[in-house]
């Protein structure tokens, strides 16, 4: 059953600048990006909401979550300390919003940003759990099959969850859930009123095991990376028939040098070129798409053998008709870019990719994040993954 009417929701990402087990958590950089941008991107992909809220005491924080496209609320220091609830936070923003937008959400969505691994799906599904079951409150929860024990205050110890006598298996024991901590959903009204995320009747959102991780030590920072790295691989097409790329910001730095002339030159990653034409040795057709009619574009594109249009102001239409002139359908193309004239490529096909620097906006849009930037190796990083799955679908057949 699906919740037909749209209601008002937001989302609220409470970020503060102090950490005491990691400082400046909010901020390191986790497979290519800050890592309050990882849920950032989350809560603007998911469909049941419409304002994303950065709730920081940190002028660093509100600067990367206005990059990554969310609105700031600027939270007071008697908020921000060891000892202030989430809650406090949460509330303080809602009360912002009334006061300064005459905004009242129905729906309040609270995000915590050190659950990297977050998906729009966890979202949505929580959202729409709380709607179809009538409930007050919301979590996501993942199933939980350890034996939790004590120990007793005369020595010894006690099962918490299981009788020490009785091993059951796992399919024998009653189902238990642990909670994820990455969302909560509640209903605006009764959360002013009780004050506490859970009031009323609370309901359960299942997420797997994998997307579950709270970043608390510096360990939790390389875990999460390498489940970062292996998910953003997985999100390329079954069959890659072809690769399209921007020019400019992709296979460069994005800057440019001019001399007295007016000659341009632009700064280029040989990594990049080794990695494309290991592609082209594999027979993987490549295109560089570029809005730019520069002859920089033509002769590094000549050199690498990649074919190359030039002058192209909407993308798109071109990209149609090059993968009607090769027989080959978009769902199977990577197209890699970083800025906003490349939004509806990176849409429109089966795999849009952005390099680290990309604009918000195209970081959001894409499905996979390179942990380089542009002209600084990004390429060759997305060129590895593809010669990669080439290499076991090579194997499996």
């Amino acid at each position: 059953m699906q919740h037909e009417k749209p209601i008002a929701c937001c989302a609220v990402i409470p970020a503060r600048g102090g950490s005491k087990g990691i400082p400046g958590k909010n901020l390191k950089r986790i497979a290519g990006q800050p890592l309050v941008a990882w849920t950032i991107q989350a809560a603007k992909r998911a469909r049941h909401v419409q304002r994303v809220i950065v709730s920081t005491d940190d002028p660093a924080i509100a600067h990367v979550a206005r990059e990554h496209g969310a609105e700031v609320v600027e939270r007071p220091a008697e908020l921000s300390n060891d000892t202030a609830s989430s809650e406090s936070a949460l509330l303080h923003a809602l009360e912002h919003l009334e006061q300064t937008q005459d905004y009242r959400p129905e729906l309040l969505v609270f995000l915590q940003c050190t659950s990297p691994l977050t998906e729009a799906g966890d979202i949505d599904g929580a959202v729409q759990q709380l709607l179809d079951e009538k409930a007050d409150s919301a979590l996501s929860v993942t199933r939980f099959h350890y034996f939790l024990w004590r120990p007793l205050g005369g020595g010894g110890a006690e099962g918490i969850n299981h009788d020490k006598h009785v091993r059951l298996r796992r399919q024998d024991r009653e189902p238990e859930f642990l909670e994820t901590g990455a969302v909560y959903v509640m209903r605006v009204a009764g959360f002013r009123a009780s004050r506490h995320r859970f009031f009323g009747k609370t309901v359960l959102y299942e997420t797997p095991a994998e997307r579950v991780c709270e970043i608390d030590e510096p360990i939790d920072l390389q875990l999460a990376e390498l489940r970062l790295r292996q998910r953003t691989s997985l999100g390329l097409p079954a069959k890659v028939a072809a690769l399209v790329m921007d020019f400019d910001g992709v296979l460069t730095d994005n800057r440019v040098s001019v001399d007295q002339d007016g000659r341009e030159s632009v700064q280029c990653s040989r990594a990049d070129g080794m990695g494309l034409e290991l592609l082209r040795k594999a027979g993987l057709p490549l295109l560089v798409l570029s809005k730019e009619q520069n002859p920089v574009v033509a002769a590094r594109c000549k050199k690498l053998r990649v074919r190359c249009e030039q002058g192209i102001e909407a993308k798109l239409p071109a990209l149609h008709a090059y993968c009607a002139e090769l027989g080959i359908a978009l769902e199977n193309v990577v197209y890699v870019g970083n800025d906003i004239n490349d939004l509806e490529c990176l849409r429109a096909v089966g795999c849009g990719v952005a390099v680290a620097d990309a604009h918000p906006e195209a970081l959001t849009a894409a499905q996979i994040v390179l942990a380089a930037k542009g002209g600084e190796g990004a390429v060759r990083e997305l060129c590895e993954m593809i010669l990669e799955q080439f290499r076991q679908q090579e194997r499996a057949s």
